[in-house]
């Protein structure tokens, strides 16, 4: 099974870039895993259909909280629906659906999370901020 704490985890974990309250979000949206207890509030500065600014805040594991990191890096400076579509590929990889190297391109650092569709009890986890992304896009 391959490791799924890569460097890049680590270090989104350790150091991320976009984990602060963003002031004046034009959404915002709380995200809850139960089974383990991680919370995100995912928030989103959106002009004329790009988003010019995505951060969170929140607790949990290292997979959970480095995931966001990758997530908002990857989203930011995209339009809604490049995101939408990236949120789609990132949940579909982490269900076990193959990635393209195309895919593994677009998904940038997040593809490192691909091993994770192995390791049921984690992929909640690594999902958490895309499936509140995905609910706040779907709604917005």
């Amino acid at each position: 099974m391959s490791n799924i704490y890569t460097a890049a985890l680590m270090q989104h974990n350790a150091h991320p870039d976009y984990k602060y309250d963003l002031p004046n979000p034009t959404a915002k949206h709380d995200g809850v895993n139960p089974s383990c207890g991680d919370e995100i509030t995912l928030a989103l500065r959106v002009e004329n259909g790009v988003i010019e600014e995505a951060a969170f805040t929140g607790r949990g594991c290292a997979v959970s909280q480095a995931s966001a990191d990758m997530m908002a890096d990857l989203i930011t400076g995209e339009s809604v629906e490049e995101a939408r579509r990236l949120c789609g590929l990132f949940l579909s990889m982490t269900k076990g659906d193959a990635l393209t190297s195309e895919d593994r391109e677009d998904l940038d650092e997040a593809a490192q999370l691909e091993s994770i569709a192995r390791m049921p009890a984690r992929v909640k986890c690594a999902q958490l901020a895309w499936r509140t992304l995905e609910t706040m896009l779907n709604e917005g």
